[in-house]
């Protein structure tokens, strides 16, 4: 169980750390401010104003692109939410709910901070079959 609620900690805290810099960041600071509010009610609103701050933290390292400032932040996360979990596991189907609404849908830009980002650059001729049809691309 421990290691289930160490990778439940670090996937929450990388998708709420991402959605710090995205237009779900308001839900994302809702949700986890909730979260306090039931385990550890009289620090729940700390919670709120400590990820604004770290919102303008992330703002900050990716105008920069300093991605290591957004790792710290992901680490710190995710110690809190462990803690969090340890001290009610009765919170992982919620905290797992959060993180699947606040994860962005396949395609949108960017994984959550932390994740790994793929990109691919492609040069000269490429064929595609697309519906059953030879498709040349030139880039040029």
């Amino acid at each position: 169980m421990e290691a289930e609620l160490a990778a439940l900690a670090r996937l929450a805290a990388s998708t709420v750390v991402g959605a710090m810099a995205t237009a779900g960041w308001e839900s994302a600071q809702r949700a986890m401010g909730e979260l306090w509010r039931r385990v550890h009610p009289e620090r729940a609103d700390t919670v709120v104003a400590e990820l604004g701050e770290a919102r303008a933290d992330v703002l900050a390292a990716r105008e920069h692109g300093d991605e290591q400032a957004e790792r710290e932040l992901v680490v710190a996360w995710q110690a809190r939410l462990r803690r969090l979990l340890a001290a009610d596991p009765a919170l992982v189907p919620e905290l797992r709910r959060i993180t699947d609404e606040l994860l962005p849908p396949t395609g949108e830009a960017g994984p959550p901070a932390g994740g790994t980002r793929l990109t691919a650059n492609a040069s000269g001729r490429s064929r595609v079959t697309m519906a059953g049809r030879d498709i040349n691309i030139t880039k040029g």
